[in-house]
């Protein structure tokens, strides 16, 4: 144990030799010994490190969220950069990894859209992971960043998410690394990190991937047992909940067209069992032309189209995200091509702050059986209390009680906002879309 901790600082000091040695043949000119240091470059793994840190699968999972968002930061950097262009293809190929996990184990949960990114939550393994996948836009790196802290960071991380996404692919009996499925028994198939071609049809997330054939046990459940049991019965409606919300998008055929954001929106509707398409000449691994009969709906983010298809809905890609956030396809009256869009609201908000009145339906509870835990002490009886209080006791009291009036003033900042807008609109009396 002692020598797998000494590993690491072993080959940093071997690596300052290397720097000198290198520096020494460079200033005296010698090119074939700098080729032959650079050939023995010392080399080290943190495999030892993150399995004495996460003895446990499901301790990783604990810890997921910080790497999946700087393994999906550092996947979007631009390669002329501070950042090797190897560290980003490297995160890109874990990122590309884990969404094809969640594509094959239907574990989406949330999805909301903001300035900052795409804030997406997928449950695994009864653990709720979330993280942020950058808007495609090419924003140069800010210059007031020290990159190699969070080039440490990332070293470690990317460790953890290889062991995780093998782990994950191990419970789906799933290839690792990933391989399509019609491309197993094909002279011409080839690993993910090889051809180009074949790693921008992984990168679609728009093909099944291929999985080892193993023989696993079916486990035969009495049902007569399971009758009578209000908790048992409670526990089969939920899962039938869930596998109807797995199974969201399974009878819509969807048509991106080339302005959407279109990894997202394969990556939520495959995930909830729709198909999805887009033109065979913005991308590879399009499945069905745009004159296909079968599709349902048509993801657009224009006002107008120079050809619409009488037999398909044609709706902008909030649509999307707000069905999956209320587990259910809403009416796509409000969110067709050219109109204005109903607001987007954060299913990760929590009951005790201010919710607007459309997210009441988001909650898991009506906010009206939410209710302040009131104190039966009278005025005077609560200042005696907070005057017996000792004094450590009495500083953290002040605290609350300050950070609770911080929060019901900006409750309050953001009623008036609401009532201002509502005035607004009606002054304005925006007409309502209407389905074409």
């Amino acid at each position: 144990k002692q020598w797998y901790q000494r590993r690491v600082a072993i080959t940093a000091g071997e690596t300052k030799v290397f720097v000198k040695k290198v520096k020494k043949a460079l200033g005296r000119g010698e090119l074939d010994a700098v080729q032959r240091a650079r050939d023995q470059k010392p080399q080290y793994t943190l495999d030892h490190i993150v399995k004495e840190r996460y003895p446990n699968f499901a301790d990783a999972l604990k810890d997921l969220d910080d790497a999946l968002c700087l393994v999906f930061l550092f996947s979007t950097m631009p390669r002329q950069g501070r950042v090797q262009p190897g560290i980003i293809n490297k995160c890109r190929i874990l990122a590309v990894e884990f969404m094809h996990y969640v594509v094959a184990a239907r574990c989406l949960k949330k999805v909301f859209v903001s300035i900052k990114g795409i804030y997406i939550q997928v449950e695994i393994d009864g653990n709720d992971v979330s993280w942020i996948i950058p808007h495609q836009f090419t924003t140069p790196p800010p210059s007031n960043i020290d990159f190699r802290v969070m080039l440490s960071f990332l070293e470690i991380y990317t460790t953890v998410l290889s062991f995780v996404n093998f782990k994950l692919y191990s419970n789906l009996n799933l290839i690792y690394p990933p391989k399509a499925l019609e491309d197993v028994f094909t002279e011409k198939s080839h690993v993910y990190y090889g051809d180009d071609i074949y790693r921008e049809r992984l990168e679609s997330l728009n093909i099944t991937l291929a999985g080892v054939q193993r023989e696993e046990d079916e486990e035969d459940i009495d049902e007569e047992l399971l009758t009578g049991d209000d908790n048992l019965e409670g526990m089969k409606k939920v899962r039938q909940e869930e596998e109807q919300f797995k199974n969201l998008f399974k009878d819509c055929k969807f048509f991106l067209s080339r302005e959407v954001p279109r990894e997202v929106l394969a990556l939520v509707i495959r995930s909830l069992g729709g198909e999805v398409s887009w033109s065979s000449e913005s991308s590879v691994a399009s499945t069905y032309p745009e004159t296909d009969t079968d599709i349902t709906h048509q993801i657009v983010d224009r006002p107008s189209q120079s050809h619409q298809f009488l037999s398909r809905c044609y709706v902008q890609p909030q649509w999307v995200f707000d069905s999956v956030n209320q587990r259910k396809l809403v009416l796509v009256d409000e969110y067709v091509a050219g109109c204005a869009l109903p607001p987007h609201l954060s299913p990760f908000t929590r009951a005790e702050v201010y919710v607007p009145p459309e997210q009441v339906e988001l909650l898991e509870r009506p906010l009206k059986d939410i209710e302040e835990v009131k104190s039966d002490l009278t005025p005077e009886e609560k200042k005696l209390v907070i005057m017996a209080m000792p004094k450590k006791r009495k500083i953290l009291y002040n605290k609350m009680v300050h950070s609770n009036k911080k929060k019901d003033s900006a409750v309050n900042k953001l009623k008036r906002k609401r009532v201002e807008l509502d005035e607004s609109r009606k002054k304005k009396k925006v007409p309502t879309a209407t389905l074409r």
